[in-house]
């Protein structure tokens, strides 16, 4: 259900509408558009301009899902490549893993947002900017949604991906469970007066940050506050009032570009779906910025979303594909919840804490115990519940370099378009007639050693199938048993 909608004004139609046109939002119209479906965006600013401090990177399994289409390279272009994976303040290298990608890109949401949008726009989908949606009401056929400018939009589904505080969620009557906040953190940027006392600096009340903005040579501030925030903005008084608590002075702080609170808030939507509504990003899952993982989770949460949206669209696949949206991306999302969680936690500043911080700590020092939490700090380890069977089911396919009759390729060159993939890398002959419009089959050959995250070396197969979203549905070991079940569950 939703708000009743206007009357007035002509209605566009489009198979799908998406609310929010962050970088969940973008990626998810990029995603159906690739499919060929009719998507549009509303999105309530009027251009991509992004004001505030937002995420700051990307993990190596986001980088993969880009390049898996073919444009990581406008985002490395532009980023600084550094181990950005770490669980509270213990870095975690994931330089050893095995991934083409074997690094993070630290690279600030505005220019994250701006290349998506550059990337949507050659697509050419339909974006509604400087209007957002003021509710909508749905039946057995579609979605109608009304703006908030009188118009209406009728769509045969609507996703949410309109952030923490959703307006879709709330309408659809999705219930948002979770831990209420335990501590706040003011943000801002600002000028001052007098050199500040740069870099983190720890106490009683937990961890602080000064640090020099480059873009704008503004001072970027990062304060954890003892008491939970309080509702409104909060203004430069309170700023420099925390200030002066921390580090007993100001630094004459003065001119903010903006200043802003988060807290550790930890929520995930009951459900991930009503009928012909669907969450996705922050609109499905809330948390502490700790990791850098919001932004990652709701790109992939788009890349998982996006083909089966678009294949129930295209009535290829029955309306129950969506199921398996929930079914694999909520464990995901809860799982990242529980770590952001544990990394609050292990901040406290009491005696014990601290000794359970320099525990944990010396455990992340050892290979092993870093190569895991490295592994699923980076998205890297995700494995989808596929059923039993060789360790390639249900997760990432490497980027192997394969040889074709046709020359050297790259698995993720195979996966440019979104559709799926059957890899023959053995004698087998397929005859997969009923799937043939929509599933690519290539043979090749690979001589180097399988090998994934958090596992270790994995028996070569001799033919995979290879979803659009890079996530394996089938392995094959000299036989074909299981492939038509696959082909069918799936495509």
């Amino acid at each position: 259900m939703g708000l009743l909608l206007p009357t007035r004004g002509a209605r566009t139609e489009h198979a799908v509408v998406i609310a929010g046109g962050g970088p969940t939002g973008l990626m998810l119209a990029a995603e159906l558009a690739l499919a060929g479906v009719d998507v549009a965006i509303v999105e309530r600013r009027t251009s991509q301009e992004l004001v505030g401090l937002r995420a700051g990177g990307l993990h190596s399994r986001t980088i993969e899902v880009l390049d898996q289409r073919g444009i990581a390279d406008r985002f490395l272009s532009l980023g600084e490549v550094a181990q950005v994976a770490g669980f509270n303040m213990v870095r975690l290298d994931v330089s050893d893993l095995p991934t083409r990608h074997n690094y993070g890109l630290s690279l600030r949401q505005n220019h994250i947002e701006r290349i998506l949008a550059e990337w949507v726009s050659e697509l050419a989908v339909t974006i509604y900017r400087g209007r957002e949606v003021t509710g909508f009401a749905q039946d057995d056929s579609g979605v109608d949604v009304a703006l908030c400018d009188g118009g209406s939009l009728r769509a045969e589904y609507l996703v949410g991906c309109d952030g923490g505080r959703s307006l879709i969620r709330k309408a659809a009557g999705i219930e948002f469970p979770g831990w209420a906040p335990t501590t706040s953190w003011l943000i801002a940027e600002v000028a001052m007066a007098e050199e500040p006392k740069w870099g983190f600096h720890q106490d009683a009340l937990g961890v602080h940050a000064l640090g020099r903005l480059e873009e704008s040579g503004a001072v970027g501030v990062v304060l954890t506050k003892r008491e939970v925030a309080r509702d409104g903005e909060p203004t430069l008084r309170d700023l420099s009032e925390a200030l002066v608590a921390i580090y007993g002075t100001d630094y004459g702080v003065h001119s903010h570009t903006w200043i802003s609170r988060f807290t550790d808030v930890t929520r995930q939507a009951a459900a991930c779906r009503d009928r012909r509504v669907l969450l996705a990003g922050d609109a499905a899952h809330v948390h502490p910025p700790i990791g850098g993982q919001g932004l990652n989770i709701g790109v992939q949460d788009a890349v998982n979303l996006g083909w089966k949206l678009a294949q129930v669209v295209e009535r290829t696949s029955p309306e129950s594909l969506l199921d398996t949206y929930h079914a694999e991306r909520h464990p995901v999302a809860a799982r990242f919840l529980r770590n952001t969680m544990a990394q609050v936690a292990v901040r406290r500043t009491d005696d014990r804490t601290r000794a359970l911080r320099d525990t944990v700590s010396e455990l992340f020092g050892m290979d092993e115990p870093r190569r895991r939490l490295a592994a699923e700090m980076s998205g890297l380890d995700i494995r989808y519940d596929l059923g039993q069977g060789h360790p390639l089911l249900g997760r990432r396919m490497p980027d192997l370099d394969l040889v074709t009759a046709g020359g050297a390729l790259r698995v993720f060159t195979l996966l440019h378009e979104a559709r799926p993939v059957l890899l023959n890398l053995g004698e087998l002959g397929f005859d997969i007639t009923p799937w043939a419009d929509r599933v690519r089959v290539v043979k090749a050959t690979y001589a180097g050693i399988w090998e994934l995250p958090a596992i270790g070396t994995v028996t070569a197969p001799t033919a995979v199938l290879v979803r659009p979203d890079g996530y394996v549905a089938w392995v094959g070991d000299q036989t074909q048993v299981g492939l038509v079940d696959a082909l069918s569950a799936w495509f």
